[in-house]
């Protein structure tokens, strides 16, 4: 059962179209990634559901109410921005409580709400603290805990952990799976991070010039992109040359399709197996990078990639002739 519904959504910036007729649902209790380049559309689509762009044509349903032309506070929604939009002369506390008091929320109950958000995060110690005295992650959770504390229907999440580092970053969308889980709010987050997206998602939606080009749980996109560009962009592709495609077990039609296979499907050998597909390549650099290794291998001129545990990898894997194969099943089809 969809929460928030987008039918036919344009919004344009004087000539520029930023959304072009855009549809899409958003599932209740979901979390839910907008994912794309830069100038894609997937901040103002974020924006235009909360309230603050209005668009051109089309309607934006919350629930049963159409609210595209509601204003951002009386939408029911929590938004956290990337910069987190903390008040530096507050403390947490009171950062997490300011919309209570917008809302004129009764002192007692105010109170509750704040502890009860402040657990929710982990940050009950920390509550007098103003937000120069906290790390990053602290004032990441400070912005979420100010953007549930209200009960909102839909959270919404502006590139939320861009801020971090990446050790601090893989924690955090551990965390944020977890309130949301917990708290069961239909979330809807903004991310250029293909693997943030696949971690964190029920469902992906992929913009590109303004449109949504796919959307699907990340299974159904990463592994049956659409076309090309979705295919490239969700995860690193290898591109099959034409000249390769006389012999190889291919789910398509040759002439109105092209086709890749995913990195870490390959698997490496001095020779071709049987009930596989198989090309051969030479091998000309193999990157150690602890757990995983990844091998370069020119194939017909291309330089494909392939991924796997470093243990898995054969031990004649110096430089030279090799044989990558896959299972025919996992050859990605998109058109031509």
């Amino acid at each position: 059962m969809s929460l928030v519904d987008v039918q036919n959504v344009t919004k344009k910036f004087g000539h520029t179209t930023a959304l072009d007729n855009v549809s899409i649902t958003f599932d209740n209790g979901g979390f839910f990634g907008l994912l794309g380049p830069s100038g894609s559309g997937k901040t103002t689509l974020l924006r235009t559901i909360a309230g603050f762009y209005y668009p051109e044509s089309g309607s934006i349903l919350i629930g049963d109410r159409n609210v595209e032309k509601i204003p951002v506070e009386k939408r029911d929604i929590g938004m956290m921005f990337q910069s987190y939009a903390l008040f530096p002369n507050m403390s947490v506390a009171d950062n997490v409580g300011f919309g209570l008091r917008v809302r004129k929320v009764p002192a007692v109950e105010e109170k509750r709400r704040i502890n009860e958000a402040l657990e929710l995060v982990q940050l009950q110690a920390l509550a007098d603290r103003r937000p120069s005295q906290l790390s990053g992650g602290q004032r990441q959770r400070v912005a979420l805990a100010r953007a549930i504390v209200t009960n909102p229907k839909v959270l919404l999440l502006d590139e939320p952990l861009s801020a971090l580092d990446k050790s601090l970053r893989v924690d955090m969308q551990i965390e944020l799976k977890r309130i949301q889980r917990e708290v069961g709010i239909t979330t809807i987050f903004v991310t250029h991070d293909q693997e943030e997206a696949l971690t964190l998602s029920d469902r992906i939606g992929i913009l590109k010039a303004g449109r949504i080009i796919q959307a699907g749980t990340p299974r159904e996109v990463y592994d049956r992109p659409v076309d090309a560009f979705a295919a490239g962009f969700l995860g690193e592709a290898n591109w099959l040359p034409q000249q390769l495609l006389d012999g190889l077990t291919l789910p398509g039609e040759k002439q109105s399709h092209r086709f890749a296979v995913r990195p870490e499907m390959l698997t490496m050998s001095d020779a071709a197996v049987d009930g596989r597909n198989s090309v051969r390549g030479k091998l000309v650099q193999r990157v150690f990078a602890g757990a995983l290794a990844t091998c370069l291998i020119e194939v017909k001129g291309e330089q494909w990639k392939l991924i796997a545990r470093d243990r898995d990898l054969p031990d004649f894997a110096g430089e030279g002739d090799v044989w990558l194969n896959w299972a025919p099943e996992d050859t990605i089809r998109v058109p031509a």
